[in-house]
């Protein structure tokens, strides 16, 4: 059994008991569920950078990458860094997220919030929606294409972009539907962990106009982006490289400074 495997066998049980707790009808009935979403697939279209930046406090490939900043101060300093969106990771036990740091998030910051999370239940597109997010991510890997079409429809209906990612060619072909917005690459093998930018130039080719492409996992140089961008990539979600500084926000500035000028 791979790690996907295992989080989703404990993400099954976490969302059962969730649901148990605080029924739809309370999610629906949030403060936030009703407020204007912002388009990430719009901001990626018009932007030279394409960054979506990422608070992520551990993973179970790196274990600890930072526990000691706040989430309210990366969500400002992402946001005055220029990037194009934010990346929050929910999942507490294999990565120390919360939903409580995307409303943090929200409350810092008016860039869209991508709510990165393992679903498979409509009911965590609801909690997206309700804590503050913009956007949901659906993984391929571990939906049927049946799910993929319902969860991102659902998506749309209540007004949230949607980022698919896919890791293989099997994976892009049950995946495109009208009901996408971004189609990312992650290129980052879920088995072995290992990262080869390879993977979203040899994808790229088999993903329509329609869909904004982006790319995932082991981006963390300038030459890294300008490598993909002939590619047709837009977007280009980076987790561990400003995360591994003391200043998140400034080392996005930086960056981003640096792939414009």
């Amino acid at each position: 059994m791979n790690i996907l495997d295992k989080i989703v066998i404990d993400k099954r049980k976490e969302v059962h008991l969730r649901k148990g707790i605080i029924p739809i009808r309370q999610l629906e009935h949030s403060v936030l569920f009703d407020r204007p979403t912002y388009s990430l697939a719009k901001n990626l279209r018009d932007s030279n950078s394409g960054i979506i930046a990422e608070h992520k406090r551990r993973s179970p490939s790196k274990s600890v990458i930072n526990q000691n900043l706040n989430v309210q101060d990366i969500a400002s300093g992402y946001e005055n860094a220029g990037v194009c969106g934010m990346s929050v990771l929910t999942d507490t036990k294999y990565f120390g997220g919360a939903l409580d740091d995307l409303l943090l998030a929200r409350a810092s910051c008016s860039i869209p919030l991508l709510r990165k999370e393992f679903i498979i239940d409509t009911y965590q597109i609801l909690e997206a929606k309700a804590y503050g997010a913009d956007v949901v991510l659906l993984i391929a890997a571990i939906l049927t294409r049946a799910e993929i079409k319902e969860f991102s429809e659902f998506a749309k209906h209540i007004n949230l972009d949607v980022l698919l990612e896919v890791h293989n060619e099997e994976e892009l072909h049950k995946s495109i539907m009208p009901s996408l917005d971004m189609l990312g690459v992650n290129n980052r093998n879920l088995k072995t962990f290992e990262v080869n930018l390879e993977t979203s130039k040899t994808l790229s080719k088999l993903i329509p106009d329609d869909f904004v492409k982006v790319s995932e996992s082991g981006i963390s140089s300038i030459e890294a982006i300008k490598e993909l961008q002939p590619y047709g990539y837009k977007g280009f979600l980076i987790g561990e490289n400003f995360m591994k500084t003391d200043n998140p926000g400034r080392s996005a500035t930086e960056f981003i400074k640096t792939l414009e000028g």
